[in-house]
């Protein structure tokens, strides 16, 4: 048996190891074949050659990233094991600067490698496609990129809409007028705003039409300009609804669109404008199209299990 040792230099080993030597036990894990021993500095390694170089390659490519980013935790670990290269988790270093101070203090910024690259994609092109499952962060990053765009004046106002597609619900049967029948349905959004910006002001901005939160119907017939826009549950949208939307962009415009294109509210035998836009825009030049997955699921850990597990009983065409 053949022993590789891996010394940790500039970098302090207890975070490295984790609480309880958790990433080490992880490490364990996608190695089960070698003996792994983490002692004061060193990280030694039994097993196997061609194992051992493989353990040596991605340790060394851990070593870089918590260098870099002074974290490591088990999505990033996840992330760093199963990538063919570094170009498949790691960013610019802007990317990773907090976007906005939320109410009571709180620091919002991405917080996985795919994430980070939606910040990117942002900041080069006008249009931009963030596709995942629940839990992905994708409207929440998205949000706080509209309101540090707002505060930073680069906007004038921000507009979030949804398709008014319910999952096996019918806001006709909800009680109250259309707004009342709307607020719960658009819950998701004023949450990631009530992170972000004080109750007082936030309210304000709803008043005076800074902040536009309305049903995908409502932007019919509009020019969206010097406005940071968010189409939020894009797969339950048609054909029609997706070119009007797309066709709606004014000047000095951002538009983010996100779905999950496994998650469809749409009547059988319809087609999601979201899909369909992902293979007619996939080409054009200033549209960005971020893709994330299981890896970026940030909600309690029971959220990806539940993801692999209906992973294994659906195929989405």
């Amino acid at each position: 048996m053949n022993e590789i040792i891996i010394e940790l230099e500039e970098i302090t080993p207890k975070e490295f190891f984790g609480a309880h030597n958790a990433n080490i036990e992880l490490l364990k894990k996608y190695f089960p074949k070698l003996k792994i021993v983490a002692r004061g500095t060193k990280v030694k390694a039994f097993g196997d050659d061609e194992l051992l170089e493989e353990f040596d390659r991605r340790m060394k490519m851990l070593v870089a990233h918590f260098a870099k980013y002074n974290k490591l935790d088990e999505n990033v670990i996840e992330r760093v094991l199963t990538s063919q290269s570094s170009d498949d988790y790691s960013t610019t270093d802007s990317s990773g600067e907090v976007l906005v101070h939320g109410v009571g203090g709180k620091l919002i910024k991405a917080q996985t490698a795919n994430q980070r690259k939606l910040v990117e994609s942002v900041r080069k092109n006008d249009m931009v496609f963030a596709i995942g499952p629940a839990g992905t962060g994708k409207t929440y990053t998205g949000v706080a990129l509209a309101v540090k765009a707002l505060k930073n004046k680069e906007v004038k106002r921000i507009i979030l809409t949804r398709p008014a597609v319910e999952a096996g619900e019918n806001l006709g049967f909800l009680p109250g007028d259309l707004k009342e029948k709307l607020d719960p349905y658009m819950q998701p959004l004023y949450d990631a705003l009530r992170d972000m910006i004080p109750a007082e002001k936030l309210a304000l901005y709803i008043e005076n039409g800074t902040i536009q939160i309305a049903p995908l119907a409502f932007m019919r017939g509009r020019t969206l300009d010097n406005a940071f826009v968010i189409l939020d549950e894009g797969q339950n949208t048609t054909h029609n609804q997706m070119k009007m939307f797309l066709t709606r962009m004014g000047k000095n415009a951002k538009f983010l669109l996100t779905g999950d294109p496994g998650q469809i509210d749409l009547p059988r035998r319809t087609i999601s404008g979201l899909k369909e836009a992902l293979l007619i825009l996939k080409n054009v030049e200033g549209v960005g199209m971020i893709f994330l997955d299981d890896k970026d699921v940030l909600r309690h850990r029971l959220v990806k299990k539940v993801i692999e597990a209906y992973k294994s009983i659906e195929h989405v065409d």
